[in-house]
């Protein structure tokens, strides 16, 4: 599923989180949690004007093997991959504080959610788990796309993921709206800071 929200130029940010699930739950955390907010974002930045054309997907089938998200990517033209500023992927978030992959994000995009984070007085933290598996993000980073997933996953949450504590109740509601507000306003910053006039990419 694939909704457009034009901008003023066509650098585009994408936004993306997959809707497929396991059958051994509920898929509330992975990932209910992520493609619920697709409309809510984009009900959060349709008000103001925006220089970045943005693209929310929800991708089928990454739990077979990222196949909706490679199938998106493999039919981006190489002027839209050069034009794509950013990926920002969403998976299995509210069951803790917002955390960020490291392993294989881009670093500019990390410091700019840091930067957000900070100024909201909102938890951030690194936790790395792409050894456990990977997610739509790297569809995106293998055709060299800045990407940063942002997920909730550690040590501790990590074993409700594909179980039947898979449930509505393993969702921290204040800590999910944390994420909401974290990133609704990560979005907006990238439009307003990615290529910038001033930005050295231009």
């Amino acid at each position: 599923m694939i909704c457009v929200l034009p901008g003023q130029t066509d650098a585009r940010i994408i936004v993306g989180a997959h809707f497929d699930f396991v059958n051994a739950g509920r898929g509330v955390v992975d990932n209910w949690s992520g493609c619920s907010l697709l409309p809510s974002f984009y009900q959060s930045l349709k008000t103001f004007p925006r220089r970045h054309t943005f693209v929310f997907v929800g991708f089928t089938d990454e739990e077979k093997g990222l196949f909706g998200s490679e199938f998106f990517v493999h039919h981006m033209s190489k002027d839209e991959v050069s034009a794509t500023s950013a990926m920002v992927n969403m998976d299995s978030l509210g069951t803790t504080p917002t955390n960020v992959e490291l392993d294989r994000g881009n670093k500019r995009l990390a410091n700019a959610l840091a930067t957000v984070a900070g100024t909201l007085h909102l938890p951030l933290s690194v936790m790395n788990v792409h050894q456990v598996g990977r997610s739509d993000s790297d569809s995106f980073q293998d055709r060299h796309v800045p990407t940063i997933m942002i997920h909730s996953v550690t040590n501790e949450t990590w074993p409700i993921l594909h179980s039947p504590r898979d449930q509505m109740t393993a969702i921290h509601p204040a800590e999910y709206y944390d994420t909401y507000r974290l990133l609704a306003a990560y979005l907006a910053y990238l439009d307003a800071t990615l290529d910038a006039p001033d930005d050295p990419k231009k």
